[in-house]
């Protein structure tokens, strides 16, 4: 790798290196107490980059993100990287531990969602501004906030944790993580690992931690219906010829059941859950409006963790303000479809085409194109490097976490399992109820953040007991 580490005063805020051998720094607390305000400039620093990785937006931004984090990996000790193979560049960094220690590799993701509308901001997406508690931004939880939690880890260490750390931050999550087979492929010795911590999910509620053990996999497809060549006077053949709208009102329609639950035969669904929200947050926390009904049967915990979910998140039609007195020849719609974490996303996206085209009302035709998929997955409750992130949890929280599922999808850890089928796979994160992800007003819990950073610089520790797999 390309030497970027960066001098000794590179980062005033880093406190002194340990010992080599990486003795257990005594009060990790206190140090991760006073590197916060530094690490949430630089925190600042990273959002105000608009990492959009989509093809819609500036490719040179996405650049610019992978080398400010590259510079903060630098200055807390990492020899860095950066990388590409033929998507948008990640960075990979390494700092050794003592020998013998085991080998834990860092996620995250350093480009982010599109910003939306200006309008549904309360404050600038690029600048992000400190309100109470919380601090708002684009990407200052999904996923920037997860690289300076591993940031803040290595700092608290003085850059000498007691493992080798490789941390591996993504420049195309986002947008689907297209070259990760490559990249994983390409640098698979450097990326090897005993241990994988992946800062991309959610803790339960704020002030009770989580460990993400079930993910939902994905499955997105267009659907295009065709009714007519061209478009004709709705005066004039509507009543007796249909139009391409209403047809695709009535097909996607036909995708739930009166409850609201997915209506795809053959998807497979559980309702085993150890935990449920309580319904009046779960409200709160969603922004539904009062009279609106929560859809679905179970309970809510099945109903976004291990039951398919299924909803229209486009559509292409004449626009109200535009729309001319047309039967419309054509609709598009796209659909984002939730699947249960065993469910094979082939088989699902197989299930919601044959639907579609049993369902085409009038004789319609229905063309489903497949845009991309994603499996989901189910990671191990116990060994010790699952019980070394339990017990780090409960002493940066004080409460023991709790084990949930996360109804979004998060396809390439199964890639990650297929590398590394030996690593340990932890699923922690940043974000809480109310961060709003990938929506307007997008913010993190600063505080909340504050224990991530020790939960994780705790959890290196005692990782640093714990001996390599065999």
């Amino acid at each position: 790798m390309t030497d970027r580490r960066a001098p000794a005063d590179a980062h005033d805020a880093t406190p002194p290196a340990q010992p080599v051998g990486g003795e257990p720094r005594p009060d990790l607390a206190a140090i991760v107490a006073d590197l916060m305000p530094s690490v949430l400039a630089d925190l600042v620093s990273l959002a105000r980059i608009p990492s959009v990785s989509l093809p819609a937006f500036d490719p040179g931004h996405v650049r610019a993100s992978a080398d400010r984090t590259a510079e903060l990996l630098a200055a807390a000790g990492a020899r860095v990287e950066v990388v590409t193979a033929g998507g948008h560049p990640a960075v990979i960094g390494r700092v050794e531990g003592p020998p013998g220690a085991p080998t834990v590799l860092l996620y995250a993701h350093h480009d982010v969602q599109p910003p939306g509308d200006d309008a549904d901001w309360d404050t600038p997406v690029w600048e992000p501004t400190r309100v109470g508690d919380r601090l708002y931004g684009r990407g200052t939880a999904d996923d920037k906030a997860g690289i300076l939690a591993h940031v803040a880890a290595l700092r608290a260490h003085g850059g000498r944790p007691p493992v080798n750390v490789v941390v591996f931050v993504e420049g195309e999550e986002e947008a689907g993580s297209a070259s990760l087979p490559a990249l994983l492929a390409e640098h698979r010795d450097a990326l090897a690992c005993d241990a994988l911590v992946i800062a991309d999910s959610a803790n339960w509620a704020i002030g009770t931690p989580a460990l993400t053990t079930t993910l939902r996999g994905n499955v997105r497809a267009v659907v295009t219906v065709r009714a007519l060549s061209h478009g004709v006077h709705s005066g004039m053949f509507g009543g007796v010829v249909p139009d391409a709208v209403t047809a695709m009102c009535r097909l996607l329609a036909t995708l739930h059941d009166d409850a609201g639950s997915v209506a795809v035969a053959g998807l497979e669904s559980s309702d085993e859950t150890t935990v449920d929200h309580d319904e009046a947050q779960l409200r709160a926390d969603a922004g539904a409006l009062p009279g609106v009904d929560l859809i679905g049967r179970g309970s809510t915990t099945s109903r976004l963790w291990t039951q398919p979910a299924l909803t229209v998140i486009g559509i292409d039609a004449p626009s109200v303000d535009e729309a001319a007195n047309l039967l419309s020849p054509a609709c598009r719609a796209k659909l984002s479809m939730r699947i249960a974490p065993g469910q094979d996303p082939d088989e699902a996206m197989r299930l919601l085409a044959a639907h579609l085209s049993a369902h085409a009302p009038w004789g319609v035709h229905v063309e489903v194109e497949p845009e991309d998929s994603g499996a989901g997955f189910v990671t191990a409750t116990d060994g010790p490097y699952v019980e070394a992130a339990r017990a780090a949890f409960a002493q940066a929280w004080g409460t023991d976490p709790v084990d949930v599922g996360i109804g979004g999808s998060i396809p390439f850890i199964s890639e990650f399992a297929e590398a590394f089928p030996g690593a340990a796979i932890l699923v922690t994160g940043v974000e809480d109820p109310d961060t709003r992800a990938h929506g307007a007003n997008e913010s993190l819990h600063v505080p909340e953040f504050e224990k991530v950073c020790l939960a994780e610089a705790l959890l290196l520790q005692r990782l640093g007991e714990t001996r390599p797999r065999g």
